[in-house]
């Protein structure tokens, strides 16, 4: 607006001495002096008006000071002021940015270098006391780099170098509540702080990473140690089943070859029972019961009273006969003999018996 007004200005002060040197010539004194009079207006105004139009754009305010005294904030937009009389001074109000190195030592006197970050916006509304206490704004920057500096010192050398190691991710957050804690008086808003690249001595680092491969070995040894005990215990379980299966097996075998033994008494026991009683012994039956009272079988008893010694051991061995049956496996034997000494000899068809 005020570059406008001042071409404007401008255009009309050279006609204004056109007219002038147009009157000289025709020696007309109207016209010198319209053009006299037009000529010191336009330079007037000019010198005036122009400068006197303030802008003030988006993210910006502006501290009105009146003969050099601090009177008003204005936002953005445009303003009239005398501008011999008053002076607008701007700032930023848009997020700044500190980054610095800091050189600085652990609580062990460990050597390190970080870098430190730290974002902050001005409070719109103090920037009068801002102006009347820093001036401008780059004077108020390079004092909070100056206590941002100084309050990270502090932090990094409250703790050791492998607490801040350990606790590096929440060490950013210290030292921004230090930050803040410190500067009221300097009428802004910090949005961020971090600390990063953390770089300590190269003997240090060598030191923190043989420490690192040593907690590794044992975490591996310890490991190792673990697998062992359990394969140990898988192999000691699986020899036990196998123990128990072959145990079982045995068991079974002996269970089924009692079993069959049972199963042969018994049947030789039936057979005892009833060539007894077709001789004509007397047989008691007794009923077999368990723990419950629940019939579970039936004992058989010869009832050998009243019989001779020839009657009882004659069915001594007819039973052994019937045993000896019991296992024939069918072939008939070259040579029987008996108490008699009879000898029986097996008859073989002859060629002319199988011919015929």
């Amino acid at each position: 607006m005020g570059v406008i007004l001042g071409i404007l200005f401008a255009v009309l002060a050279v006609v204004g001495i056109l007219l002038v040197l147009l009157g000289k010539r025709k020696k007309n004194k109207k016209y010198i002096l319209s053009g006299s009079i037009l000529s010191a207006v336009m330079v007037i105004m000019f010198v005036f008006l122009p400068f006197s139009f303030h802008q003030v754009d988006s993210g910006e305010i502006a501290v009105v000071k009146v003969w050099g005294k601090a009177k008003e904030i204005k936002t953005e937009g445009l303003s009239f002021n005398n501008w011999i009389s008053t002076k607008y001074v701007k700032y930023d109000i848009t997020t700044q940015e500190i980054k610095c190195e800091i050189s600085a030592y652990s609580q062990d006197a460990q050597s390190m270098n970080a870098t430190l970050a730290v974002q902050f916006r001005i409070l719109p509304d103090k920037a009068i006391e801002i102006n009347k206490q820093f001036g401008s704004l780059d004077t108020l920057t390079e004092r909070l780099r100056a206590v941002s500096e100084e309050k990270t010192k502090v932090v990094l050398s409250e703790s050791s170098a492998m607490v801040l190691i350990e606790t590096r991710s929440g060490l950013s957050s210290k030292v921004e509540e230090k930050i803040k804690e410190s500067i009221d008086q300097y009428y802004v808003t910090i949005t961020m702080v971090a600390v990063t690249d953390i770089n300590f001595s190269e003997a240090f680092e060598n030191t923190v990473e043989d420490k690192m491969i040593a907690e590794q070995e044992k975490l591996k040894a310890e490991y190792e140690k673990e697998k062992a005990i359990i394969q140990a215990k898988q192999a000691l379980e699986v020899a036990k089943l196998e123990a128990e299966a072959k145990l079982a097996e045995a068991e079974g075998e002996a269970n089924a070859i009692e079993a069959i033994a049972k199963a042969e008494a018994n049947s030789i026991k039936l057979k005892s029972v009833e060539v007894a009683r077709t001789l004509g012994f007397d047989i008691i039956e007794t009923e077999i019961k368990d723990a419950d009272n629940n019939v579970i079988g039936t004992n058989y008893d010869i009832d050998f009273s009243g019989k001779t010694e020839t009657e009882i051991a004659a069915i001594a061995e007819y039973l052994k006969y019937i045993e000896y049956l019991e296992k024939w496996d069918g072939k008939l034997p070259e040579v029987v003999t008996g108490e008699n000494a009879n000898i029986f000899i097996p008859v073989k068809p002859s060629n002319s018996a199988s011919k015929g």
